[in-house]
């Protein structure tokens, strides 16, 4: 074994023997001794254990998420998937992590990239809960240097800025909703993965939604080869060939860069989940207008004539929106003319009357609503200001500072936050517990993503979720077979992931678009959507029974 050759400082060895020899000067006791302090602080004691606990004296964590980050350092070298379940604490953990290598003196500058909504947020959090001097990248920040920048992803791909991050290296990457990332021919993916990086945690609630091949892309930015090839892990993992005897060897090296931690397995004690549905009577006026877009006689396909049955259980104006274009795209019909006419004569929704009624039963708390459509976000701002309740929107389209700005005008000054799905993604709501579905996703997945932005670390009262629908329409069909046929909110809300994946389903919303595209009458949908769930149904039973008996 070769000998480790010391380099010794000549130079300042030097000089203290000649100050030695002449009796000074030295400086005082006094700065000595602060110089002492100050290269003691610096030293770490050891690499056991979690240092910047002495430092962080106002955070209370959780014992799962000090297992994760000691976990994360000691054992996995700082290259891991954090995957644990919506509300846990990711972004605690990321944040402690990231501390423990600043305090060691093994990271000086760090790249985050989140989703563009989330950039202030994560600033935030880091500033004021690790003392991490974070800063958003803006046009006079270089993408060098000493810092700790936090950009969208988006941003940080383009042209110029992704030739400069690439020939930089980075001591610590972290990406957040890095499920976005598993498809290896993205642009996102390939830019990723060429970042140089020593230390890079990616963040996502839901690590392998469809098929295998996506967590090996995840790993094969962490650890290229850890999975080996393409080629051989296609061979092995793909289909059902090899799958029962490759789970256990699979399952035991994605364990050594992957830490997910659920509900069941801590000891945190979350608040209740309580789940309500309200069914709402038309009119008879919304009943006619409802009943002749079902009996539409010109040409449209099943599809277009479902997203209408949608859009006037959503609203009138949603409705009214999409049948202009059909007529604007269209030589004039005198049905759909007819139907607009109708619905022009309409009084106020039904619905949105019934939402009004909830949240003044509920009282002066804070209520965020859900909707699918924009015209009806602006509909129900005009409703619920004509009833006195004072309210402000958030949707995709707003860019980063208006949405700051709306979420700070919902917790400091209005009552509800009425949001399209960008509302679902990212954003921490723990300081609300009232929620209500207006609309009804066609995805699952989506009400938990919804329910995670207030049911999650940190809410301490019970979360209340109303579900709408409107009685014997298409609405009150999907409740019925999408949600409580398969008992979403009860146990198979995680493992709906592994359940489509069996199926072979790529995305359940599609999957349901697709039914009703391929469908040549809405009975015929009805019943394939009736034996999907079915299908649903059978496999949550079967794997609920397999983890009994194991």
């Amino acid at each position: 074994m070769d000998l480790v050759h010391l380099n010794r400082n000549q130079t300042f060895i030097k000089e203290l023997e000649e100050r030695l020899d002449s009796d000074g000067p030295f400086s005082s006791f006094q700065l000595f001794s602060l110089g002492y302090q100050a290269e003691q602080a610096r030293i770490v004691p050891s690499f056991h254990g979690l240092r910047s606990l002495d430092f962080l004296p106002h955070m209370s964590f959780l014992d799962h998420q000090l297992e994760t980050a000691l976990e994360a350092i000691e054992k996995m070298n700082g290259r891991v998937i954090l995957a644990d379940e919506v509300g846990l604490g990711k972004t605690i953990e990321a944040g402690l992590i990231l501390k423990e290598y600043m305090l060691r003196g093994l990271v000086k500058n760090a790249l985050i990239l989140v989703p563009a909504s989330l950039v202030n947020q994560w600033v935030n959090e880091l500033n004021t809960k690790f003392y991490i001097p974070a800063v958003s990248h803006r046009k006079h920040h270089n993408w060098g240097g000493n810092t700790i920048l936090v950009s969208s992803l988006d941003t940080a791909k383009r042209t110029p800025h992704q030739e400069v991050i690439l020939a930089n290296e980075y001591d610590f990457v972290l990406i957040d909703e890095a499920h976005k990332l598993k498809n290896h021919q993205t642009k996102n993916y390939q830019f990723v993965r060429q970042i140089k990086k020593k230390y890079c945690l990616l963040l996502t609630a839901t690590p392998i939604q469809n098929d295998l091949m996506e967590i090996f892309n995840l790993i094969s930015i962490l650890k290229p080869g850890h999975l080996g090839d393409v080629a051989s892990f296609k061979e092995k993992y793909s289909g059902n060939k090899g799958k029962q005897e490759a789970d256990a060897y699979l399952k035991q090296l994605i364990e050594r860069v992957m830490i997910r931690n659920t509900r069941e397995n801590t000891n945190l004690k979350p608040s209740n989940r309580i789940i309500e549905t309200i069914l709402v009577d038309f009119t008879k006026e919304e009943t006619e207008v409802y009943q002749q877009l079902n009996n539409m006689q010109r040409g449209q396909d099943i599809f277009t004539k479902i997203t209408l049955l949608r859009e006037i259980c959503s609203s009138r104006e949603a409705c009214f929106l999409s049948l202009k274009k059909l007529q604007e795209a269209n030589t004039p019909d005198e049905e759909i003319h007819s139907i607009i006419q109708k619905i022009n004569e309409l009084p106020a929704h039904s619905k949105a009357l019934k939402t009004v009624e909830l949240i003044e039963q509920i009282g002066n708390e804070k209520v965020i609503i859900f909707t699918e459509y924009r015209a009806t976000q602006l509909y129900l701002q005009w409703i619920l200001q004509q009833h006195g309740i004072s309210s402000v929107p958030f949707r995709g389209g707003f860019n980063r500072s208006k949405k700051d700005w709306m979420l700070q005008l919902f917790k400091g000054k209005a009552q509800v936050l009425i949001a399209t799905e960008a509302g679902a993604e990212g954003i921490n709501l723990q300081f609300c517990h009232h929620m209500i579905n207006y609309d009804l996703p066609w995805n699952p997945m989506k009400i938990e993503q919804r329910i995670g932005r207030i049911h999650r670390f940190g809410q301490e009262n019970d979360v209340k979720v109303y579900n709408l629908a409107v009685k014997q329409t298409i609405e009150e069909h999907i409740l019925n077979v999408l949600y409580e046929k398969i008992r979403l909110f009860e146990n198979v809300i995680g493992e709906l992931d592994a359940i489509l994946s069996d199926l072979n389903i790529q995305d359940m919303e599609q999957e349901i678009e697709t039914i009703y595209r391929e469908s040549d009458s809405l009975g015929e949908a009805e019943i394939k959507l009736e034996n999907l769930a079915s299908i649903v149904h059978k496999l949550a039973d079967d794997m609920n029974e397999k983890s009994v008996g194991e």
